[in-house]
């Protein structure tokens, strides 16, 4: 948990209990392959996925925005033969508190543990600080014990307008590529109000084949997430 959130914590405020869920998805599945001799195996943690794989083995990952009502939104396909050993997703919808309002998002990486901790970082990013439509409280008025203190979480989240929709999910399209750039995730998809955004895009391709004219594009779903 620690070594996952060190390199994020520099510039931006996380704590290693950011990265609990994929840790402990990527310490089962490490007693796993100790213990046997498996060409494919995965732990699901709550949604925060380790991945072990050999060179000619894949997964198929779906991907949903509300756990509450879910549906599929989009898929990763993960070869042995890539570096993505973890799936993460984040937001203000999930099991735990978010800082900002994306309904979800799902980071690809290096292990669970990172793929969790960047997760977080990026769904906080996904923001419009001071909306009204935006309901927000502090942490501990919802768990005394949380790592977050009196920072304000997000509890609910209203109509929103068009341009802040792109608003929030640009700034945390900043974030993830600023991530992305410094090797700490290698895909995300950003989601809020039925809007996706993709980074890593050279990492991406839609279920139509159409072409990728950016190393982040805008959609209003994603069909394929194919690293």
């Amino acid at each position: 948990m620690a070594d996952a959130v060190a390199p994020l914590c520099v510039a931006r405020f996380i704590t290693p209990m950011a990265a609990v869920a994929g840790a402990v998805a990527d310490e089962i599945l490490r007693v796993m392959t100790i213990g046997a001799k498996l060409r494919r195996a995965y732990v699901n943690n709550g949604g925060d996925i380790a991945l072990h794989l050999l060179p000619d083995e894949s997964f198929s990952i779906g991907m949903v925005d509300r756990p509450d009502r879910p549906s599929l939104i989009g898929s990763a396909m993960i070869s042995g033969r890539d570096s993505v050993r973890g799936v993460a997703t984040s937001g203000w919808r999930g099991r735990s508190f978010s800082r900002g309002i994306a309904d979800a998002v799902t980071v690809l990486a290096s292990s669970a543990a990172q793929a969790d901790a960047a997760a977080t970082l990026v769904a906080n990013a996904v923001d419009l600080p001071g909306h009204p439509a935006v309901g927000r409280t502090p942490a501990t008025a919802l768990d005394p014990q949380s790592d977050l203190g009196e920072r304000p979480v997000t509890i609910d989240v209203g109509p929103l307008a068009p341009h802040d929709i792109d608003d929030a999910l640009t700034a945390g399209l900043d974030e993830a590529e600023r991530l992305r750039r410094a090797g700490l995730l290698q895909a995300a998809a950003l989601r809020l109000c039925g809007r996706t955004l993709l980074c890593g895009a050279e990492a991406v391709q839609t279920a139509e084949r159409l072409p990728v004219r950016s190393k982040c594009e805008v959609g209003q779903r994603m069909e394929n997430l194919a690293v």
